[in-house]
């Protein structure tokens, strides 16, 4: 929504220079071979003021008052799926190029794997060929949202070339729309949302489209599954379908409530009771930014230990309260896809934003998966 309120823009120093773009979400072929711009070397980590909308007090105890914005690495066309790994480097999806990037804290970026999606030998003809978002299990196995691979697949170790283990790739015999984004309960459940974005017209009468909704899913039992065995797609269970673009999804910290955000043509974040199988209840309107017109949408999201979200919305990324307060935003130079939290202390946020990848230390953590405790 449009925020009627005084907004206080925090402005430090700038360390570094840095000539900025916007950009907004793919529009490659989906041939990774065309890509030579995520291929380029990258300039050196630069560093700038960091603006901030603070809408809430309660937003002081979390950004500090002179927040840096670091730009890790850039020259690439859509960043996304961010996870930490304990080791100390982040993995991320440059979708257009087909392939999962690995950098440090301080770059440069390296192809860990590609293709990570679509593997035909022809042009994808669409503009998401690659994965999509990505997080660990308890025992630190990378599981990805396959996207144009139309299904979830899981790493049995950390190495690009590892076995894959696919978890869920139809439902009731029809194969899955394009998985965006999920996360893991801490039962080893796993939830995952599949909107038609990694298709190759991203709509819902697309040709391919064999769904006719856009769902949010629970596999039962995921980090059981043993390596290279077959899913068990009876058991998968479809919990949401009423949602007409279901992206971001994160837990409370607690995992009492599950909260999906929906792109368009509503802006909203939803709110779903956790119940004691792993099902959800009713779904509640956490917050609607709807009217917000402002470049960007709802989109990767991510929790702090307090009960926060943080989540890609417009202009940049959003605090949104446990009780559904916009407390303030961070406006970031491009369009933001998600984010995630890492570094030693996990206070350190990473942003996916366009052609690059940001990070701004915070002063509150951001909950971590079991392996990354």
């Amino acid at each position: 929504m449009r925020h009627t309120g005084p907004l206080q823009a925090v402005v430090v120093m700038a360390v570094g220079v840095l000539a900025l773009g916007g950009c907004n979400k793919s529009t490659a072929t989906g041939n990774e071979a065309a890509q030579p711009a995520a291929q380029s070397a990258q300039p050196a980590v630069t560093t700038m003021p960091l603006q901030v909308e603070r809408l809430d007090a309660s937003l002081d105890a979390l950004v500090p008052q002179n927040p840096v914005l670091t730009k890790v690495v850039t020259g690439y066309k859509w960043t996304e799926g961010p996870v930490w790994i304990r080791d100390g480097y982040l993995l991320f999806a440059e979708i257009p190029s087909n392939s999962i990037r690995k950098t440090s804290p301080d770059g440069p970026a390296s192809i860990f794997m590609q293709p990570s999606g679509y593997k035909g030998s022809a042009p994808y003809g669409g503009p998401e060929p690659g994965s999509n978002g990505m997080t660990v299990d308890k025992q630190g196995r990378l599981t990805v949202a396959g996207h144009a691979q139309r299904d979830i697949w899981r790493l049995e170790s950390l190495d690009g070339q590892a076995q894959q283990t696919v978890l869920a790739d139809s439902y009731h015999g029809k194969k899955l729309n394009s998985p965006n984004d999920l996360v893991y309960k801490s039962d080893g459940s796993l939830y995952f949302t599949d909107p038609p974005y990694g298709l190759r017209t991203q709509s819902d009468k697309d040709p391919e489209k064999e769904l006719p909704f856009n769902g949010v899913y629970r596999i039962p039992g995921a980090a059981s599954q043993p390596a290279g065995a077959a899913p068990d797609r009876s058991k998968l269970q479809l919990l949401v379908k009423d949602l007409t673009r279901p992206n971001g999804i994160a837990f409370s910290p607690d995992e009492k409530y599950l909260y999906v955000d929906n792109t368009t043509p509503k802006k909203l974040w939803m709110r779903y009771p956790v119940k004691a199988d792993g099902t959800v209840g009713a779904g509640k309107v956490l917050l609607d930014a709807t009217a917000d017109t402002r470049d960007g949408m709802p989109d990767g999201m991510k929790v702090d230990e307090k009960g926060n979200i943080w989540s890609a919305g417009p202009a940049g990324v959003w605090i949104i309260s446990p009780e559904g307060k916009h407390i303030g935003t961070l406006l970031i130079p491009e369009r933001v896809g998600n984010v995630a939290w890492g570094g030693p202390d996990f206070k350190t946020l990473y942003i996916m934003a366009s052609s690059s990848v940001y990070r701004v230390d915070l002063s509150v953590a951001g909950v971590r998966t079991p392996d990354q405790r």
